[in-house]
């Protein structure tokens, strides 16, 4: 398919100067058909019209009502000739320069369901950090997307945002790797951002002319926040997973917990819910995540830990469990925040840590064609500082005066692995090494661990 082959839809309501203004800046670099899903009062139907007949190749379809944006992008999947991928574009949205459509293309895969900018939401849409089981959100100021994978899924909805749908139904089922993520795509749709090759000038229409009825979305959810009695533990959680495996090596015997990293408190949730006599103090760099986490936790430190003295260390010398959930790899110096924490641990006290493996196969098969590129998320993510395997593992914790009591690997059935694991079987014995043992330790996607003072 020919990049101007590709069709554009854009849902409207009552703002025709921003269509305008979409429309002119996409045809300073693309022929394509637009097709412009309206819901447009009777007042400003004339007006989009006039603004359509402008330009060639750009076809109008009025719904006579406000359709809103998630159910015109559902109407448009549904009725019209889209061919094999399409671009969604907000009529908020300026083009900057060619190429922008270009780079969508290249990186969507056949079996993908789109590229754009991926951030991380809770179940209720809003956004958070990335943190275990939250919701990858392809946003959809412009995004290209294969037709027939969208099909497969969830239509977008009416709602603040409106792909939650077909996102919680893909991170349910585990395929959110469908979703390619481009940084400029991220940043070109924030505020107060360098632009690469669009500007998404924030006027959109449910800025512009509150026609969207965002108050819905946000009263529905408000509602249901309001619904939990105060002082007690929250009848649901934060809307993100949790690491079951993490949950369970936590030890029975432990009462005071500090989760170092606890994202918008999944875990903590999660254990509360279980023993509600555990003393459970969360410790979190991100301060819109920790407010969230206040919510489970019995206490709260917005704060990095390797900008803390050792007081802190100090202040915290009775909990006898520290967890590490995918934290250890983000830190600039884990052995360190290691060794601190061994020097104040009680007897009886542990430390319990997932953390991602290195020498996973998907990993070794993309450094050796050259292909290891930082992401969003996952073992690649671009945030991660240090790498483990199983033998750096041990080595980590050992060097912190620390020993490795209990562990497990956590292994999936992943498609495609076995002709690499065979290769990976072929290095090791080119090294006279153990090729079983090579084999086994590109397995787990990661590990889980529990630790004890040496």
């Amino acid at each position: 398919m020919s990049i101007h082959d590709i069709p554009v839809v854009a849902v409207s309501y009552n703002a025709p100067e921003l269509l305008q203004g979409m429309l002119a800046s996409m045809r300073r670099f693309y022929p394509n058909k637009v097709h412009v899903v309206d819901g447009s009062g009777p007042e400003f139907v004339d007006k989009i019209r006039a603004v359509t007949e402008q330009f060639e190749n750009v076809e109008l379809h009025v719904q006579g009502f406000n359709i809103h944006h998630g159910p015109g992008m559902a109407w448009a999947i549904a009725n019209l000739p889209l061919g094999e991928r399409a671009l969604f574009l907000d009529t908020d949205v300026v083009v900057l320069r060619e190429g922008f459509l270009e780079a969508l293309n290249e990186a969507l895969r056949p079996c993908d369901y789109g590229a754009g900018g991926v951030a991380y939401v809770n179940r209720d849409g809003f956004d958070i950090p990335y943190a275990y089981g939250a919701v990858a959100y392809l946003h959809p100021p412009c995004m290209l997307c294969n037709i027939e994978v969208m099909r497969q899924w969830p239509l977008p909805i009416k709602h603040g945002a409106p792909m939650v749908a077909p996102m919680l139904a893909l991170h349910d089922a585990g395929q959110s790797d469908l979703l390619r993520n481009l940084d400029w795509a991220k940043n070109d749709v924030l505020m107060g951002t360098r632009k690469v090759y669009i500007d998404h000038i924030g006027m959109g229409t449910s800025s512009a002319t509150g026609g969207y009825h965002l108050e819905e979305w946000m009263a529905e959810v408000q509602a249901r926040q309001a619904a939990k009695p105060t002082g007690a533990m929250p009848s649901e959680g934060p809307g993100e997973g949790f690491n079951p495996d993490l949950l369970a090596m936590i030890p029975a015997h432990a009462k005071a917990i500090l989760e170092v990293g606890c994202s918008t408190g999944a875990l903590a949730y999660a254990l509360k819910r279980q023993r509600s006599d555990v003393h459970y103090m969360g410790m979190e760099l991100d301060p819109k995540a920790a407010e969230i986490a206040a919510r489970y936790c019995d206490g709260m430190a917005a704060l990095d830990i390797e900008g803390a003295d050792e007081s802190l260390y100090r202040d915290y010398a009775s909990r006898d469990c520290w967890v590490f959930g995918d934290v250890l790899e983000h830190l600039r110096d884990p052995w360190a925040v290691l060794t601190k924490i061994r020097k104040v641990l009680p007897p009886g006290g542990c430390v319990v840590a997932s953390i991602p493996n290195a020498q996973h196969w998907s990993l070794q098969a993309r450094l050796a064609v050259g292909e290891f590129r930082y992401e969003s998320a996952g073992l690649l993510d671009r945030t991660h500082l240090r790498w483990f395997t199983r033998v750096t593992l041990f080595e980590l914790f050992a060097r912190a005066g620390l020993r490795i009591e209990a562990g497990l690997p956590r292994i999936f059935d992943e498609p495609g692995r076995e002709p690499i694991l065979a290769a990976i079987r072929q290095m090791a014995i080119a090294q006279g090494r153990d090729a079983e043992g090579a084999v086994r330790d590109a397995l787990p996607l990661q590990y889980v661990v529990r630790a004890v003072v040496a």
